[in-house]
């Protein structure tokens, strides 16, 4: 364990936590301002996070192909907390699926729904897909982007779990282009608190057309999101 990357990391957690925590609270206040005020201010919570990662722990973002500018669904590798917050920073406010459970935290919980996260119950079945559906489709009626993390949770690097049933459900209900994002957050951002320094490479891919069957579209996702893996 290199010192240096663990006093960095005490660091991070320090300055990046300590001022969350007050950012999280006063949502309530801007929150009554409206969706759009609050969504600025999750932008600029996002922002702090990337200078936090750059100036503190030595992880800056390293963006290849196109980055898309209109409403599409964006299916994104998932390994760590990082891209969870540097892709709402990169799209400019997407609605983010989620799972219930973080929904469900006081606050942030409340914070999160009302900026426009879509929950799901992946043990809820048939109703709680029904209101996911319903979910993105407000979204969509708002014109942003829809971001799925499709393997359903983090994972280590190397691991390719199948993606979960939600994600072809979404697909097929919005019918929009997925731009498919490969990323390895993992290799510097591991489980357990110390980071390493390090460039997080993020692909976005070329669009995979809507209507598609469904093993298909699955494949294509797949093999896209997982394309860093396959290089390693």
């Amino acid at each position: 364990m290199s010192v240096l990357a663990a006093l960095r990391s005490l660091i991070f957690m320090i300055v990046f936590y300590s001022v969350t925590v007050p950012i999280v609270l006063l949502t309530v206040p801007v929150a009554a301002l409206g969706r759009r005020p609050l969504r600025r201010y999750v932008l600029g919570w996002v922002t702090f996070h990337s200078w936090c990662c750059r100036w503190i722990l030595g992880i800056r973002t390293r963006i290849e192909g196109d980055v898309p500018t209109e409403p599409v669904l964006i299916a994104a590798k998932h390994q760590a907390m990082y891209e969870t917050l540097d892709l709402v920073r990169i799209l400019d406010e997407p609605a983010v699926v989620m799972k219930r459970q973080l929904a469900d935290i006081p606050v942030f919980g409340w914070a999160t729904r009302r900026y426009g996260c879509i929950a799901i119950d992946r043990s809820g079945g048939a109703s709680a897909l029904r209101s996911m559906m319903r979910e993105a489709d407000l979204a969509l009626a708002e014109q942003r982007a829809i971001l799925i993390f499709p393997e359903g949770t983090r994972v280590a690097p190397g691991e390719r779990p199948p993606l979960q049933p939600g994600f072809t459900g979404l697909y097929r209900r919005l019918g929009l282009p997925v731009v498919p994002v490969a990323l390895d957050s993992g290799r510097v951002w591991p489980r357990g608190w110390i980071k390493r320094s390090g460039t997080v490479t993020m692909r976005f891919g070329a669009p995979i057309p809507p209507g598609l069957p469904r093993k298909e579209v699955e494949q294509r996702v797949h093999d896209a999101i997982n394309a860093l893996e396959a290089a390693a």
